[in-house]
């Protein structure tokens, strides 16, 4: 047997072994992270919430009742109207018009500047007594404007449309990509038949981008169920703790030095967010 045939063999597993080293050492800082910034922190609040009188005091506030019906409202209400909205303004944005681009262009600005210091201008815009909105609504009528994030029904309501304004150019880009991915002949050959819009959208447009659009609203819940900004920003929970989400009833709890009670309030999320993140994998592995 000659040398080469023998050396070949070994080359290779030590070019392998090689390989096997390498990849290891680059997933290791990656473990690492995983396991300090994300292991950790689950395994030691689960601890803290491990109690089961936590969540007896939980659900006997008063204010954690009013938390959920928030949550539910919340989700209910924004989902649904952003994502109505987004797949209205995809048809309009899919048209290939130089104005358009030009609109959409600005139309994704909410999304893509920061969150904190935007939503902070909006609600320096609503204060009562110095905020544009009311000091417009003065030289207009000679009449003070209303306290708008001082009533629990306005102030829920303008954290929902900010939560809209905010992610709503991110959803109509996602389903403006599943529009661009029908092929044009299918519209040409309505349009030959005599169909109008609505039969389009009805029976080319909808059947084409249902599985979409019911993945986002799904990934979209999840992301909702962890939206603090939109709420906690504008404003702070109040007025008397009565425009909470479970996002940011764990910060209430957390001022009033009670941690368990804080852990306990993210833990019961679980149960919403679990069954959203199942069918969103079972979805994606179709």
């Amino acid at each position: 047997m000659s040398t080469s045939t023998v050396t070949a063999p070994v080359a290779a597993a030590r070019v392998s072994s090689s390989w096997t080293f390498w990849g290891r050492m680059l997933v290791l800082p990656y473990l690492v992270v995983f396991v300090v910034f994300v292991l950790y922190p689950v395994g030691y609040g689960l601890w803290l919430a491990r109690d089961p009188d936590s969540y007896r005091r939980l659900v006997a506030d008063p204010i954690f009742l009013r938390t959920a019906i928030n949550t539910i409202i919340f989700l209910v209400v924004a989902i649904n109207v952003k994502m109505a909205v987004a797949l209205g303004l995809s048809g309009f944005f899919v048209q290939s018009r130089w104005w358009i681009s030009i609109l959409a262009a600005i139309f994704i600005l909410p999304w893509a500047v920061p969150s904190i210091p935007t939503i902070l201008s909006v609600r320096f815009m609503l204060n009562p007594e110095w905020g544009v909105i009311n000091s417009t609504y003065f030289r207009l009528t000679g009449l003070d404007g209303p306290n708008w994030l001082n009533d629990p029904t306005l102030a829920l309501s303008f954290s929902m449309l900010m939560h809209i304004w905010k992610s709503l150019p991110f959803w109509t880009l996602i389903l403006v990509a599943g529009r661009l991915a029908i092929p044009a002949e299918q519209y040409e050959a309505a349009s030959v038949d005599g169909a109008t819009r609505w039969q389009k959208f009805r029976f080319i447009t909808w059947p084409a981008m249902r599985s979409l659009y019911l993945t986002s609203v799904i990934l979209s819940m999840i992301w909702t169920l962890g939206d603090f900004n939109s709420v906690y920003l504008l404003t702070g929970g109040g007025p008397a703790d009565l425009t909470h989400v479970l996002a940011t009833l764990g910060i209430r709890y957390l001022r009033l030095d009670q941690i368990d009670l804080a852990m306990a309030s993210i833990v019961v999320s679980l149960p919403l967010v679990l069954p959203l993140v199942y069918f969103m994998m079972k979805r994606l592995s179709k």
